[in-house]
C-alpha cells in the first residue's frame, strides 16, 4: 500500500502543478505572424486573441488575401502555444515513478 499511497501524493502534486501552469496560461502571450510578418496575432496562453496587426501595405490588398493572412497568423500562434504548452506540462510528469505501462492523457 505504501507505493499507493505515494502515487496519490504525486498525482495530488501533480494536479497543484497542473492548476497553477492553467492559470499561467492567460499571463502568457505568444505572437502568432503570417505574410512576412504583414499579419500579427498576439494571443494568450488560453487561446484569446489579445492583439491583431495589420501592415499598413495590407490595406490595398483584397479581403481574401488579408482574410488568409489573417488565418494563417492565428494558426501560427495556436501552433506556438501548443508546442509550449505540451512542454510546459510535460516537465510535470517527468520526475514521477509510474507503474509500467502507465500513461498520461497528454
Amino acid at each position: 500500500m505504501t507505493d499507493l499511497n505515494e502515487l496519490m501524493k504525486q498525482a495530488k502534486l501533480m494536479q497543484e502543478q497542473f492548476q497553477k501552469a492553467q492559470q499561467d496560461l492567460v499571463k502568457i502571450i505568444i505572437e502568432g505572424e503570417s505574410g512576412a510578418g504583414l499579419v500579427k496575432i498576439a494571443m494568450n496562453g488560453k487561446h484569446d486573441v489579445v492583439k491583431v496587426t495589420l501592415d499598413s501595405s495590407l490595406m490595398s490588398e483584397e479581403k481574401e488575401v488579408i482574410e488568409d493572412l489573417i488565418a494563417a497568423a492565428i494558426n501560427d500562434a495556436v501552433r506556438k502555444i501548443e508546442e509550449k504548452n505540451k512542454d510546459a506540462l510535460g516537465g510535470m510528469t517527468s520526475g514521477m515513478k509510474m507503474p509500467d505501462g502507465f500513461k498520461l492523457p497528454f
